[in-house]
């Protein structure tokens, strides 16, 4: 009889760990299922993003906001004495800032202008750029504003800024976002890059969460088998103790 008892405290022990084992692969396996289809589903964002890139219009002097990725022609003048810079970008391996100039247009639309790259070095003074004082014909693609990245600390450090921050000037522009240029004067080597993951990134990132799915499962049936065979192993060497011990009695 004193083997039956120790039986069935363990019974309840290789039970509550069957229950943990299961319940922690299941979790792991819809986990591994929802980041898969959310990866899924941001691989088919960036590819719509890529292709509204490639097929976004050309406009010539915009008098209303321009869709993201536009491109734009304006003629105008560019504000030479409100130039600011972008501070840590880097060009084919060299280190500088962007030059952000306003500009106004014919009708007097105020846009912010990525004028290209300026290589400065590690040097912390304020950069200087050249700067057409005549009217100018420019081209680029506009980028709408949209979610940036925090900044710890003072977003403008002298002319520096440390993200492109419209608010940084005192007069307002007439949309939200900044024109990246291309060609016309004042304009500079032309660094920036839509910063997009390829949607193939994505991919590979949806099967590796469904791989890890796959491996949830299989861990959850080999690891149960083994519990349930441990549990089987031990209630027959109990089972075979109590009636050795019967027997002797």
């Amino acid at each position: 009889m004193m083997g039956f008892r120790s039986g069935s405290k363990s019974s309840p022990d290789t039970g509550r760990r069957l229950v943990l084992w299961c319940v922690l692969c299941v979790s792991l396996a819809v986990l591994g299922v929802y980041l898969g289809i959310w990866q899924w589903g941001r691989a088919a964002d960036k590819q719509a993003y890529l292709e509204a890139l490639a097929e976004a219009p050309r406009i010539e002097a915009p008098k209303a906001e321009p869709v993201d990725g536009a491109k734009l022609q304006l003629r105008g003048r560019f504000e030479a004495e409100q130039t600011l810079f972008l501070d840590n970008v880097t060009h084919d391996g060299h280190l500088g800032v962007a030059v952000l100039t306003p500009f106004i247009d014919e009708i007097g639309q105020r846009w912010l202008v990525d004028r290209g790259f300026l290589e400065t070095g590690v040097s912390r003074t304020d950069p200087a750029a050249s700067t057409p004082g005549s009217e100018a014909v420019i081209e680029g693609r506009w980028q709408a504003a949209g979610d940036q990245a925090p900044v710890f600390g003072n977003v403008m450090e002298g002319k520096r800024l440390q993200r492109i921050e419209p608010d940084a000037w005192a007069e307002p522009f007439s949309w939200a976002g900044w024109v990246h240029q291309e060609k016309g004067k004042g304009s500079l080597p032309y660094w920036w890059v839509a910063s997009v993951l390829p949607p193939e990134r994505h991919l590979a990132y949806a099967f590796q969460w469904w791989g890890l799915t796959l491996v949830a499962l299989v861990a959850l049936v080999v690891g149960a088998r083994r519990l349930l065979m441990d549990k089987r192993v031990r209630i027959r060497k109990e089972g075979c103790r109590a009636v050795s011990q019967t027997t002797e009695t």
